[in-house]
């Protein structure tokens, strides 16, 4: 996925873009890691009963300037794409990550569309 201003995660009826009064501390204190390349990327659980061995996990990251950030919903691993709305356990991951991103949007790191 392509970094954008703007995103919607495949099955869910929100798109969410970046709010003007994000902060790099913000990010911070949300649980992001800043990478030596300046990059900040979160690597959520979306599964509440298994918070270390996840099923599926939300995965943020944002460029070093802020200005763009790609959202996505993954297996374990990260590295194939799983559609929460679609799954099995659909109730338990959409409720999490919509917790999740929630949170997000009270302390001004997204907005919704």
């Amino acid at each position: 996925m392509a970094f954008a201003d703007k995103v919607q995660v495949p099955g869910d009826s929100d798109t969410y873009q970046i709010s003007s009064q994000i902060k790099k501390y913000t990010l911070r204190d949300l649980g992001f890691d800043l990478k030596p390349n300046g990059t900040f990327i979160y690597e959520g659980s979306l599964d509440p009963t298994s918070p270390f061995e996840a099923v599926a996990k939300l995965k943020i990251t944002f460029k070093k300037d802020l200005g763009s950030f790609k959202m996505d919903t993954v297996n374990k691993s990260g590295s194939a794409t799983v559609n929460i709305f679609k799954h099995a356990r659909a109730d338990e991951f959409t409720t999490q990550y919509h917790f999740i991103l929630d949170e997000m949007v009270k302390r001004g790191v997204f907005e919704k569309v």
